[in-house]
């Protein structure tokens, strides 16, 4: 009995051995120098660990420099079709890093003087990383009068502050990073070196104390024509007109913000014209919205969402089966499950997330009467109808799946017109294929597409300093027809959740273009089945550079995109 469990053991890791070498043995020739980029970036980010600093930016640009320069004598011509994308795609995400390095170089650079008198703690960080012995009694008397002097600091600073508000947050954000790599510095030692304790753990208490008080003194050090909260108690960072374009060529996307708004626009046209249709179904005539309003109100009670996901999820993946549309691995149908969603987290999104696990937000016993009805009117059956796909199979948990099996080195590619925009290809090609076969269901799946219209229309006219975040919560109630808690939830999510700035454009963008591509390969003799699965095998890639591999369309060295791609969905 031993000797066969034994067996099964070793043949279990013969099994993963092969499927790891196979995924390895999908790498195209760029596979190594994908692998050594990533590593190289990661080691300098943890070893540089003060990232709002002069060392930090330097070592950065020469990192991107060096590869920059190595990756040109790179036999572009030799190489496959699978090499040479992996090649564009990493030049492409040199050039991007660079960018966006350089930007916060240059904001960096403006408060940098702020700083100027704690060059001996930078010095302190950086000779604790190989464990040197530091001279106990200057260190000492060094963070004392830093210490002193940041208070003599701040009343200078008070006579010329900042020119904005977000200037000031740089400021602030960049003494927030000194102080924990200073936290990280002073605990190496504390404790474990006598003489070290000795010394400084009075004066090292005493600067924290002043470097907490100097960085909150920075974030509100700007001048009062600045407007910094529009009274909806959402605060992001608008990145502007000249980075969003910049995004959008990284993404290869050919396309400028207010093309893309206009495209939006016409497909919230669709959308009402056909809620419209929905709504007469229903007897509610031109009120969409009172329609909206009703099937709102057809929520489930407390207990019985989880029962409801999981009906929804084995509909939409039987409807994609029995269709034979796409290749649904046994073990991503048995792998997914479920986890509620907590109330702190529903306030930043309101409804629910998934991949491997799909995350579900419904009302706890915490939260108030109206907070309650507003999460479960906003996640009813027929809403949740356009989503549990979205999240599921053949959305997020399809991609996670087929993405750990398949060229897994592409992470580093990663982009949400891939990742969002497949998920919501799904919802446009289910409803062409009458997957909501009632006006509720139809409402529901509308609703949804609205919201990923606004979604390019409010957070692009946003980072273009051209909407306020009041205005982009109130679009959302007034055009879409969101509860308001779930749209402010919303907005927040957009402007202060950590996402891309073009993260909400990239559904309904990245949708265009997996429809578009699916039109242009069906015309060739393509099945909807053999492009999907095509799909699913070749990583988190741009959709427009997807297209060139599964066209076998040649690439430049010096690819720029050039793909038009349409922006009808019918």
């Amino acid at each position: 009995m031993r000797n066969n469990i034994h067996y099964c053991f070793l043949l279990l890791i013969l099994l993963q051995c092969i499927i790891i070498s196979a995924s390895y043995a999908q790498g195209s020739e760029m596979y190594e120098a994908i692998a050594q980029f990533e590593a190289d970036e990661r080691a300098l980010n943890r070893t540089c660990n003060i990232h709002e600093s002069t060392e930090y930016y330097q070592r950065m640009t020469r990192l991107y420099d060096s590869w920059s320069k190595a990756i040109d004598d790179v036999n572009f011509e030799a190489m496959s079709p699978q090499g040479q994308a992996d090649y564009v795609l990493l030049k492409n995400q040199i050039q991007k890093r660079l960018y966006f390095l350089n930007i916060e170089k240059d904001k960096y650079d403006e408060i940098s003087e702020v700083l100027t008198i704690a060059e001996p703690l930078y010095a302190f960080v950086k000779s604790r990383r190989h464990g040197a012995i530091p001279a106990y009694k200057e260190l000492a008397a060094s963070f004392a009068a830093i210490a002193e002097l940041l208070k003599n600091e701040q009343e200078s600073l008070k006579k010329e502050p900042f020119e904005n508000w977000l200037v000031a947050q740089k400021a602030s954000d960049a003494v927030e990073s000194l102080k924990r790599s200073l936290k990280e510095a002073y605990h190496f030692y504390f404790a474990y070196n006598p003489q070290f304790t000795w010394w400084m753990e009075e004066p090292y208490k005493a600067l924290d104390k002043e470097l907490a008080e100097y960085s909150d003194f920075l974030k509100e050090n700007y001048n009062a024509s600045s407007v910094k909260d529009d009274g909806s108690g959402i605060i992001g960072k608008p990145i502007g007109e000249k980075a969003i374009r910049r995004s959008l060529t990284f993404s290869f996307i050919p396309y400028g913000p207010e093309d893309l708004i206009k495209a939006a626009e016409e497909q919230f046209q669709y959308c009402e014209a056909e809620m419209l249709k929905a709504s007469k179904e229903l007897g509610f005539g031109k009120d969409w919205k009172a329609a909206l309003d009703y099937v709102k109100n057809t929520y489930v009670p407390p207990g019985e969402q989880p029962k409801l996901i999981d009906s929804l999820a084995w509909e939409a993946t039987a409807f994609v089966e029995d269709r034979d549309l796409i290749t649904v691995p046994d073990l991503a149908k048995e792998t997914w499950r479920m986890i509620m969603m907590t109330p702190e987290r529903q306030k930043v999104n309101p409804f629910f997330t998934g991949g491997e696990v799909i995350s579900i937000s419904y009302p706890t016993h915490s939260m108030s009467h109206a907070d309650k009805m507003m999460s479960m009117r906003g996640n009813n059956p027929n809403f949740s109808t356009a989503t549990v796909h979205h999240e599921l199979i053949p959305g997020h948990h399809m991609q996670q799946y087929m993405n750990q099996r398949y060229k897994p080195y592409r992470r580093l590619f990663w982009t949400p017109f891939w990742t969002e925009g497949w998920s919501l290809y799904w919802e446009i090609n289910l409803w062409n294929k009458q997957f909501p076969d009632t006006p509720e269901e139809k409402i529901g799946m509308l609703f949804w597409r609205m919201h990923r219209c606004a979604r390019i229309i409010f957070s692009l006219s946003y980072h273009l300093n051209k909407m306020t975040p009041q205005e982009c919560i109130d679009m959302l109630v007034n055009r879409v027809g969101h509860e308001y808690a779930n749209a402010e939830a919303e907005v927040r999510r957009s402007f202060v959740g950590g996402y891309d700035p073009l993260y909400q454009v990239a559904y309904m963008i990245g949708g265009l273009q997996f429809f578009a591509l699916q039109k242009e390969l069906l015309s060739q003799g393509w099945t909807e089945k053999q492009y999907h699965d095509a799909v699913m095998k070749e990583g988190n890639i741009p959709v427009e550079i997807l297209r060139s591999v599964l066209m076998k369309k040649k690439l430049d060295k010096n690819f720029k995109t050039n793909w038009k791609f349409s922006t009808d969905f019918k």
